[in-house]
């Protein structure tokens, strides 16, 4: 918008409400308008710089944030700042301090968690936040009153560390990756099917405990499921039987018999995520690796990064069988196990985790929406049918009725526009996108994150050594062609072969 034509807009925007914001009930000069609001500022900015100065003599704020806080941006407008929290015990409680920033208006854009060899800290998370000046300074005193923090530290916007974001080089690091989103804890919301369940809230911690102190190595704990949760799974799992023959993907059907054969799959059984984890890893070379909750989306890419699939064990509040607003083992065991272990689609989700490392959180906003919009909730072509392979489908037979009905747009896939499509995640989709097969999916993004990812550099993951390894220098691309080298050659060497 040029600017005569934004001043015109403010001018009428003033004039329809000068009253409310104490403006003179007269027309006014764009000039005198300028004035009168230069004037305001500088008294709030003023106030603001004042509070800031108190709270340094008292030790509160440190001369540096202090300095930072002095930016040239308006008292009311937000900017963006980077915090690093260090937390005493582990990152347990970061799903408080990420709730307290909301309730200081800021808005979480970025989180990473690494060790940190300082005694008395566990680990250094940094939190990249968007926030308005006043509630920042709030925000650093309530959280210096933490009693699992140990330090608080304010970096400027252009820190280094938020230029190039952390991410795991080898399987043990997903450790340091299970950040909570908390969006729908039955803690923390009042819309959670449980959150006046005391008796529900106390299994929720119980069982995201195992979550929280689980290390990279050990077995998946085992979870005796109660008569009510095992009632909660069979209400979901009975009907979503019928509807597989007709509905499913025949990727999904054809794992779906062998998950009952081998894994216990019944409707009076919910399968343990060891022995879902060990069949996948048999098939397609997945693993499954237990969540406390919604993590982060650049946490939970990552894993998909390692073939590590990041799975919740509780089960969702028994009064919602048939929806749930977060992720839960229904959700994971019916929707995500069985595709996991079908070759085409671990591929397709690997490569997904491994666009994601080191992108930027824009990128990472798309990554999302496209996983949103294909693992989650995706549909494909088979002959003339159109069949799910979604796990949010084909965990709720509901919204998998629902979207192969004539009621909701149906759209080609195409990774440009799927990527930034709205979605909204309170009731079942108007928009849908069918991809051709498997592969045609995976071949589609493979084309958009050459042309689209701003990372300089390419990664790959290393299945003998458990890494990701970043092809930035001559060397390691010369180790990658002399393996590619050999698996040709043997490729070559089974052709012959074949021939006679």
């Amino acid at each position: 918008m040029k600017a005569a034509e934004m001043n015109r807009e403010r001018f009428a925007i003033n004039k329809s409400y000068s009253i409310e914001n104490g403006y003179p009930a007269r027309r006014r000069s764009l000039v005198v308008d300028a004035k009168f609001e230069t004037t305001i500022n500088k008294q709030k900015q003023q106030s603001w710089l004042e509070e800031a100065q108190r709270l340094s003599c008292d030790g509160e704020l440190s001369e540096e944030e202090v300095f930072l806080v002095q930016s040239p941006c308006e008292p009311d407008q937000s900017q963006q700042v980077a915090l690093v929290v260090g937390l005493i015990d582990g990152v347990g409680a970061l799903p408080r301090i990420i709730k307290t920033i909301e309730n200081f208006k800021g808005t979480v854009l970025h989180v990473e968690t690494r060790s940190c060899p300082r005694k008395g800290v566990a680990f250094d998370v940094l939190l990249k936040l968007d926030i308005l000046r006043e509630p920042l300074l709030n925000l650093l005193k309530s959280l210096r009153q933490g009693s699992a923090i140990a330090s608080v530290k304010l970096l400027s916007e252009h820190h280094s560390s938020i230029k190039e974001p952390w991410f795991p080089k080898h399987i043990s690091e997903l450790d340091m990756c299970n950040h909570l989103m908390t969006k729908f804890e039955p803690d923390l919301d009042m819309d959670h099917p449980g959150f006046s369940d005391p008796e529900y809230r106390a299994r929720r911690k119980e069982i995201a405990d195992i979550a929280f102190t689980y290390r990279h190595g050990e077995s998946i704990p085992r979870i005796k499921y109660r008569e009510e949760e095992i009632e909660t799974w069979k209400a979901v799992f009975i009907e979503l039987e019928k509807l597989i023959p007709t509905h499913a993907c025949k990727e999904y059907r054809m794992v779906w018999e062998a998950l009952k054969n081998d894994c216990g799959y019944a409707a009076d059984n919910i399968p343990q995520l060891q022995d879902v984890s060990n069949f996948m890893k048999r098939r397609t070379g997945f693993t499954l690796r237990p969540a406390a909750g919604l993590l982060t989306a650049r946490d939970f890419l990552a894993s998909l990064a390692f073939r590590v699939f990041q799975c919740t064990q509780y089960i969702r509040h028994h009064s919602s069988p048939h929806h749930s607003p977060e992720p839960d083992a229904i959700h994971e065991l019916l929707g995500h196990a069985p595709l996991l272990a079908e070759p085409s689609f671990a591929q397709f989700s690997q490569e997904l985790g491994l666009a994601s490392l080191g992108a930027s959180d824009e990128e990472i906003e798309k990554f999302a929406t496209m996983y949103w919009f294909t693992v989650e909730f995706g549909l494909c072509r088979e002959g003339d049918e159109i069949r799910a392979w979604g796990a949010g489908l084909l965990s709720s037979f509901g919204e998998l009725q629902h979207s192969l009905s004539d009621k909701p747009d149906k759209r080609d896939f195409d990774p440009a526009t799927t990527s930034v499509q709205p979605y909204q995640d309170q009731d079942y989709q108007d928009v849908y996108f069918v991809a051709q097969n498997l592969e045609d999916a995976q071949e589609k993004f493979r084309r958009w994150t050459v042309q689209t990812l701003s990372r300089p550099y390419e990664v790959r993951y290393e299945p003998f050594s458990q890494t990701v390894q970043i092809l930035d220098s001559v060397d390691k691309m010369e180790s990658l062609g002399a393996a590619l080298k050999t698996e040709v050659m043997r490729l070559n060497n089974a052709i012959v072969k074949m021939k006679f």
